[in-house]
């Protein structure tokens, strides 16, 4: 009984403890600019068009504008969303390289930064997507285009079509490879560039009928 009552009362003080932090917490977080604020929610609701949960882009928009980094607690308040949704969705940032954690001298609480160039983060985002969907892609096709080798049951235009798509899909990883090792200034200046590509290739002001 007497262990019962002291877990009792060891319980509640720490949820007054919990209280108590939040209530710190709540008390020192600034309302968002409005520019801000909208960011968040329209990055949020582009997350939802690229397939990934809108939680987990207003997290990495709401740390891609922040000056400082911020705690869990702190992301949670300003977002309105459940502790253990901002847990998992911190997790999702964390794999796909987009935040890291960041250590401040005399706070043992975790603190969150998102990557802040804007090439990197761009660069991680392309990785990340095409490790989950080109690759695989790139798999299935060949396995598939091996099967048909020998396969006298598949006709020719759906060979043909099988391997022309194959193809593409492996220029399309090679090409996202190498530009992956291209300097950013290079890059840029290749983007910047614009028409002027075009006029290289004799293709300003022609249309595919």
């Amino acid at each position: 009984m007497i262990y019962e009552h002291y877990n009792c009362g060891l319980d509640k003080y720490s949820y007054m403890i919990d209280i108590s932090v939040m209530t710190e917490i709540e008390e020192r977080i600034e309302a968002m600019p409005p520019a801000v604020a909208e960011f968040v929610l329209q990055w949020g609701e582009l997350g939802k068009q690229w397939g990934v949960s809108r939680s987990v882009a207003q997290i990495h928009a709401l740390l891609y504008l922040s000056d400082t980094p911020l705690t869990a607690e702190v992301i949670a308040v300003r977002l309105a969303m459940a502790r253990s949704n901002v847990s998992t969705s911190l997790r999702e940032l964390l794999d796909w390289k987009l935040i890291r954690r960041v250590p401040l001298m005399g706070d043992r609480r975790e603190h969150f930064a998102a990557e802040q160039d804007i090439w990197v983060m761009v660069t991680r985002i392309a990785a990340g997507r095409k490790a989950r969907e080109i690759d695989p892609a790139e798999a299935a096709l060949k396995q598939c285009s091996a099967m048909a080798d020998g396969d006298t049951t598949i006709s020719e235009g759906a060979r043909a079509r099988l391997d022309a798509m194959l193809a593409f899909v492996t220029t399309m990883a090679s090409w996202h490879d190498q530009m992956l090792h291209v300097p950013t200034p290079v890059l840029m200046a290749l983007i910047k560039m614009g028409t002027g590509v075009t006029k290289l290739a004799g293709l300003t002001g022609k249309r595919k009928e």
